[in-house]
């Protein structure tokens, strides 16, 4: 864009030669500053928060930014369903099936699709026909599919025969593997994709808050500037600078506002700019900030009010001419008028205002090469992509594979990318360099990464991170994997509560060279029952398990074997397997889930998620959950930010809330 402000009007003589000698004459910037200070000026006056929140609809909330952290309201899936077609059965009773010698189970009369609740218990012996999605009904803790039995008729009624045996959990997701009710879902300044979207419909919000917009004031200035679309009069050009500003405005997460060109008139200027500035969250100009005489757009913005111009002229090439100027609490930029210029300057110093005002995080594809730390099993014949968590690892990027299976919503979200396995690959060995193709344009290593078991209290630690600008990464794997992770130096820190059965004490029993313990803080675990239940109410603990152990139709729910809480049930039972002992699921709000739907009487969990539930809970003992700390790593700044954020009284305030002890600091 020309700064030629050549007059097409004729001029008394003597007005010509002072026009000529206003030309001629400069007009000085009025103090040319370093790139860095001109920054630091222009946002020392600016307020960098997100702007306030608005409510939308799910279906126009895709590229928004959530205003406030989601907390799931309901579990997902909302019960223990079947992953494929066939049979809902104990998994006990299939024990020793092989085509030589299936086993026989009766068929109860009833077929359980999607949608339909169980009305049958699967006793002993009998099994109950599932679809793929269907709930699994009482007495069940695995189902096997159709292709492994045959129908056959007996004269009790219809009945399979089996002809292999399943493990308990065998082809089930539980409640709440995919996402736990009371679990922070998304957090506040995360950019809405359709991934995210899934989520939140998966747990039926149907309305989001967002971040707002903030609305931009686009104004292009000259005599010279004709609207796209018109034809071109000598010595005129189009206004180009409107349309690019415009859309790199809604790249950064603004909403544009584009008033058009305006002519060299210093009156007609002042009035529009003091229009936009009555409802736009910021003025963006282009041209007319250089020193030449038709150069008015600095000029007026110097007369707008207080604090006024902050910067104009900076060290820069291209971008001298900018101007940078807060008008009570909007920012006026008025941008250089050469198009190049212009959106090197846009980039440079508005773009980091508008996204830091639309809650979006600084800028920042599409292959790296990552160790992948652990076996990784593949069906032979079907060419798979397994979804891959990239971590910082001692020598390189490692890609920890995704443990959700293909039914889980948050699956995509919390990948970076995934592994491609040939069809006639049986497994890829730990250990084996390997490409993972991004999700996205680019990945951000996270600057802490914690692999181990998940707690709901977490939550208050990394949001405490994420307000200090942090980004977290966590891997719920359980206390053992994350063991194993911690040993390898995969992670930061591995949370754990895992007790020694010799001596009694939590977690001390895993300290090894190059690891150390964070105390973090006690969870009380205890038999939660569905309240009113005579077996357990008003009793203690020992006592309810001996009433329950009595009751052969008092069904319990366990936990996975390595889980801490494990440890705790097998003492609690003293060799005992009550019905439900192999019921297996991976987290407290599975066992929860299972006892407030009936499908279990009782399990262990902890008090938090029994209150979640509206279950009775019988205390049974504190657990410690804490950290192990991976030595080397301990300098960096991300864990120095979690070590005091355990310290934080505020954080240790909100991890109380929950039932938690935090440890004594």
């Amino acid at each position: 864009m020309s700064s030629d402000r050549t007059r097409k009007f004729p001029l008394p003589p003597g007005k010509l030669l002072d026009a000529v000698r206003a030309a001629a004459r400069q007009e000085q910037f009025l103090e040319v500053v370093s790139a860095e200070e001109a920054k630091a000026r222009f946002e020392r006056h600016l307020d960098l928060a997100p702007l306030g929140a608005e409510t939308v609809a799910l279906a126009d909330a895709l590229g928004r930014v959530l205003a406030h952290d989601i907390e799931a309201a309901v579990d997902a899936p909302p019960f223990d369903r079947s992953n494929v077609d066939g049979f809902a059965v104990s998994a006990s009773d299939t024990a020793g099936a092989s085509d030589a010698r299936p086993r026989r189970l009766l068929l109860n009369a009833e077929v359980l699709t999607c949608g339909a609740a169980p009305s049958l218990t699967v006793a002993p012996g009998t099994a109950t026909a599932i679809a793929t999605g269907g709930m699994l009904p009482r007495g069940a803790d695995a189902v096997v599919m159709i292709e492994w039995t045959d129908l056959v008729e007996t004269e009790r009624g219809p009945a399979i025969e089996l002809r292999r045996a399943v493990s308990p959990g065998q082809f089930v997701s539980y409640a709440g593997s995919d996402i736990a009710r009371g679990e922070t879902l998304l957090r506040r300044g995360v950019q809405i994709g359709s991934r995210e979207i899934g989520m939140l419909a998966a747990c039926g919000l149907a309305l989001v808050e967002v971040v707002r917009k903030p609305k931009v004031a686009v104004l292009s200035t000259g005599n010279e500037l004709t609207e796209p679309g018109k034809p071109l009069a000598p010595g005129t050009v189009y206004d180009s600078n409107g349309a690019i500003i415009a859309a790199a405005v809604a790249e950064a997460g603004g909403e544009a506002v584009q008033f058009g060109a305006f002519p060299d008139d210093e009156a007609v200027l002042d009035k529009a700019i003091r229009h936009v500035l009555t409802d736009c969250d910021m003025v963006v100009l282009s041209g007319g900030t250089s020193k030449g005489a038709g150069d008015l757009s600095h000029r007026v913005v110097s007369k707008l009010g207080k604090p006024g111009i902050l910067v104009h002229g900076v060290a820069l090439k291209p971008g001298k001419p900018l101007c940078l100027a807060v008008i009570g609490k909007t920012p006026v930029i008025v941008l250089p008028g050469f198009p190049t210029s212009a959106i090197f300057t846009f980039h440079a110093y508005v773009a980091p205002v508008l996204r830091a005002f639309a809650g979006l995080p600084p800028e920042a594809a599409e292959s790296v090469e990552a160790t992948i730390p652990v076996r990784l099993p593949s069906e032979l014949g079907r060419k798979e992509f397994a979804l891959v968590a990239l971590v910082a690892g001692e020598s390189g990027p490692v890609a920890f594979p995704i443990g959700k299976g293909s039914g889980a919503v948050t699956a995509f979200s919390e990948a970076d990318g995934f592994i491609e396995v040939d069809a006639l690959t049986g497994s890829i060995d730990a250990g084996t360099h390997a490409p993972v193709t991004l999700l996205g344009k680019s990945v951000r290593v996270p600057d802490l990464v914690l692999t181990g078991s998940h707690c709901v209290a977490l939550d208050a630690m990394l949001g405490r991170l994420a307000e200090q600008g942090f980004t977290t990464r966590r891997i719920a794997v359980g206390s053992q994997g994350g063991v194993a992770a911690a040993r390898r130096g995969e992670c930061d820190l591995a949370p754990v509560h895992l007790m020694d059965p010799a001596s009694g004490k939590y977690n001390e029993h895993l300290l090894e060279p190059g690891l150390s313990l964070v105390r973090g803080w006690e969870r009380m675990q205890g038999i939660v029952y569905r309240q009113c239940d005579a077996r357990f109410e008003g009793k203690a603990a020992a006592e309810a398990v001996k009433s329950a152990l009595a009751d052969p139709a008092c069904i319990m729910v366990n936990r996975n074997a390595g889980a801490g809480t494990r440890v705790l049930i097998d003492q609690l039972l003293g060799g005992a397997r009550p019905s439900g002992y192999g019921n297996q699921p991976r987290s407290h709000n599975a066992v929860a889930a299972a006892v407030a739907q009936g499908r279990a009487d009782w399990g262990v969990a902890i008090e938090s998620v029994a209150r979640l539930y509206g279950l009775g809970f019988l205390p049974l003992a504190p657990e410690h959950y804490d950290f192990l700390l991976v030595e080397a790593r301990r300098d960096r700044p991300a864990v120095q930010a979690f070590l005091a954020a355990l310290r934080n009284s505020k954080v240790r305030e909100k991890i109380a809330a929950l039932g938690m002890r935090p440890a004594a600091v």
